[in-house]
């Protein structure tokens, strides 16, 4: 008989492939129709909360919330055309082109994180492809150094190569971000300078390194609820569920294409949430961008719906997200307890 018993939040390896057998009642399924995700979408939202809170405690017994700390090491400049990006350089949105940090910069920024209480360090680069180079060197090294301090480490830095991905894998790579954004169907009115296809392709070169894989969307960009669910779907369709689910809203930002759209909605954010817990039921579901426009009864209820994981700091990239204190006095206040830093043998 296989292994049933439910995970922790400590079970969350950062490595590909390695989710438990799921508790007993707890269903992982990569067959979704549209319809399906659709009605679980729509339910009565106390009912859809508690469908995914269910789920949720079935298979994060300790209930804990993984903080997860977002450095951009090279800003600005991007030469790609996201409708909701200030990174790139068609946009006029302040954000000024910069040189990639040095390594000794981000590895402070590292330690920070971590005395701070992050278990997970996050590397976000401002470039379409990663070009081989100096660069790239520098940026293994960097994957070294925070996986030295016990934490794991992330990146994202646009399209790799097979040979990028295996060698990101064997400097330690914990976890590689390469968002789907949204729908297929929406996907070709917010991005032009790079196809689908081509980030499904990074997500499959990145499994075939043996790397875990953080993907996930940002709603609120004008997107139908369909258009959300079919996201959700083709997320949770892949033949290995991702291990890490962010799910983002919209920061509109003065100078972009999307600068004109509405806030998202805290009941749309829930939803959004709690369908992705009951359909990917082992991923980290990750409260991402946004929450510095959320309430602390909005982010709790995220929290409730399924996400357990936060990233926390000053910036998220370049937009603005809660500071430190509140996020801890938010987590004391609610009883939450924030994972634990893994000691590295």
């Amino acid at each position: 008989m296989p292994d049933t018993a439910p995970l922790s939040s400590e079970s969350f390896s950062g490595h590909a492939h390695v989710a438990a057998p799921p508790p007993p009642g707890v269903s992982v399924r990569h067959d979704w129709s549209l319809a399906e995700v659709r009605a679980l979408h729509d339910l009565p939202l106390l009912e859809l909360v508690h469908k995914a809170q269910s789920v949720h405690r079935a298979v994060f017994v300790d209930n804990k919330v993984q903080l997860c700390s977002l450095l951009s090491i090279k800003t600005g400049g991007c030469p790609e055309d996201c409708s909701y990006c200030p990174q790139a350089a068609r946009y006029k949105t302040g954000v000024k082109a910069e040189k990639l940090m040095a390594v000794p910069e981000v590895l402070e920024a590292a330690s920070r994180a971590r005395a701070a209480g992050a278990t997970r360090f996050c590397m976000g680069a401002a470039w379409r492809e990663v070009k081989d180079g100096p660069q790239f060197d520098s940026v293994l090294e960097m994957v070294r150094g925070v996986r030295s301090l016990g934490m794991e480490a992330c990146a994202t830095l646009g399209m790799l190569t097979e040979s990028q991905a295996r060698r990101l894998r064997e400097a330690g790579l914990s976890a590689y971000n390469h968002n789907l954004d949204t729908s297929p169907e929406h996907y070709g009115d917010i991005i032009s300078t790079r196809t689908f296809e081509d980030r499904l392709r990074t997500l499959d070169r990145v499994r075939q390194a043996g790397i875990s894989v953080c993907c996930g969307g940002i709603i609120g960009m004008g997107e139908s609820v369909d258009d959300r669910c079919n996201l959700l779907r083709t997320l949770a369709n892949q033949e290995h569920h991702p291990e890490s689910v962010p799910i983002n809203a919209l920061v509109a930002v003065e100078g972009t294409p999307l600068q004109s759209q509405q806030r998202v909605e805290t009941v749309d954010m829930v939803r959004t949430i709690a369908t992705a817990r009951i359909l990917m039921p082992q991923s980290m579901v990750r409260l991402s961008a946004g929450r510095q426009q959320m309430n602390e009864e909005a982010q709790l209820l995220c929290m409730m719906a399924g996400a357990n994981s936060l990233f926390f700091g000053e910036k998220l990239l370049t937009t603005g997200n809660p500071e430190y204190t509140q996020d801890m006095a938010l987590l004391e206040k609610a009883g939450i307890r924030p994972l634990e830093p893994r000691q590295e043998g």
